[in-house]
């Protein structure tokens, strides 16, 4: 994964509701959504069609000639549509106005005759980003809405037209539970990502603690809660769907459901484990950062050190006393070699003093200071001892 630093593009989610005293079950849609397009996929053991309808009534010519209908309605900018879809399929008003609110948790509700699941599906552009999916389970059919085109079920379109898997002989509930599926594992994908991309940064911070690693570390840190949040509710979702009394969902379609919730716990794991590095990441940035200025510090501690004897020596010999009012006064300002001495004797400082820490390990590379003077210390063994 990529580790140049990028602008990271503001996403501002429409999460509209309806304004307060509104009636409940009112459909307040977002008139800058896309508008809904309708794919309808039906089928049985031996065969299936699918095609994409514009009215809703259309819809109609599928339900109870099939014996699944997956109805899938991409879009939800026409409140229209979806009230007709409503009545259609005899939608509760209160699960229809969930599925155009779109700040749901992870859920699972009952109403009546059908079965209303919210999941949250995740895709990586420039950066992390979920979506709605709302799903009605029914006697026969599959009724599925989602903010937009594009997603990460079209593996199990391709095995229902082909007929792989046992999907074309079971039932509606085995449906939900690959849509379902397809939506979690879709966030393993992701999560590589991020983990190579943690592993990319590791690198960076420790060899070149920088601010664009600085800034890659807050993006991580930023997308894996938003990926928490939205995988933290599915937890206690699928486990209601396989533990509760359900009567759209068979014994052996919970069987697949409790697969599918340990799939939500690898990711919970992996996404705590993931922001534990990220944190780590952190503390080892900061440390970094610190060790560079310790070894800035150090150097220039080092040179005032040295220059410090050298500036005493040159001020003593810059003081003005006449040496014709006394033989004491600067004797050296009349020697024939006084200032070659006197830079002679800067030299010589200046030479002791990188000896001095050097052998202390100060410069240089590490010394383990008292492992030397062990050695130091240790007696030369004699010949016989060497025998």
């Amino acid at each position: 994964m990529s580790t140049k630093p990028h602008r990271r593009r503001r996403h501002h989610r429409s999460h509209r509701s309806t304004p307060p005293g509104t009636a409940p079950g009112t459909l307040t849609v977002d008139p800058e959504a896309p508008k809904p397009v309708i794919h309808v996929m039906a089928y049985g053991p031996d065969e299936w069609t699918e095609r994409d309808v514009v009215d809703p009534e259309a819809v109609r010519d599928f339900l109870g000639k099939w014996p699944v209908t997956w109805v899938n309605v991409y879009g939800l900018g026409d409140a229209r549509v979806l009230t007709e879809l409503g009545k259609i399929f005899a939608l509760h008003p209160l699960a229809l106005e969930d599925v155009v609110n779109l700040h749901q948790r992870a859920k699972v509700e009952q109403y009546g005759a059908h079965e209303f699941i919210v999941a949250q599906m995740v895709t990586f552009l420039e950066h992390v980003e979920t979506e709605q999916l709302s799903l009605f389970l029914g006697h026969n059919f599959v009724l599925t809405f989602e903010e937009r085109a594009g997603d990460c079920l079209d593996p199990l379109r391709d095995r229902i037209r082909t007929g792989t898997g046992r999907v074309r002989a079971a039932g509606p509930d085995y449906l939900t539970y690959a849509i379902l599926d397809a939506v979690i594992d879709a966030y393993f994908p992701v999560l590589e990502r991020y983990g190579e991309h943690l592993e990319a940064l590791e690198d960076d911070v420790i060899v070149r603690p920088d601010n664009r690693a600085i800034r890659g570390i807050r993006a991580i840190k930023h997308d894996l809660l938003t990926l928490r949040r939205a995988i933290w509710p599915h937890r206690d979702a699928i486990n209601s769907l396989f533990r509760d009394a359900a009567p759209m969902i068979s014994e052996e379609t919970r069987i697949y459901l409790r697969d599918c919730y340990d799939h939500v716990i690898r990711i919970m794991d992996l996404l705590e484990t993931y922001r534990e590095l990220a944190t780590g990441l952190m503390d080892v940035y900061l440390s970094s950062v610190s060790n560079r200025m310790n070894e800035v510090m150090k150097v220039l501690t080092i040179i005032a050190t040295i220059f410090i004897p050298l500036s005493f020596i040159a001020s003593l010999y810059g003081m003005n006393f006449n040496s014709d009012k006394s033989p004491w006064n600067m004797p050296e300002l009349g020697w024939r070699y006084g200032y070659p001495f006197a830079l002679g004797l800067m030299a010589a400082v200046a030479l002791g003093l990188l000896v001095f820490f050097w052998r202390r390990g100060w410069i240089g590379p590490a010394i383990d200071v008292a492992a030397r003077r062990d050695e130091e210390a240790a007696p030369v063994p004699t010949n016989s001892q060497q025998r």
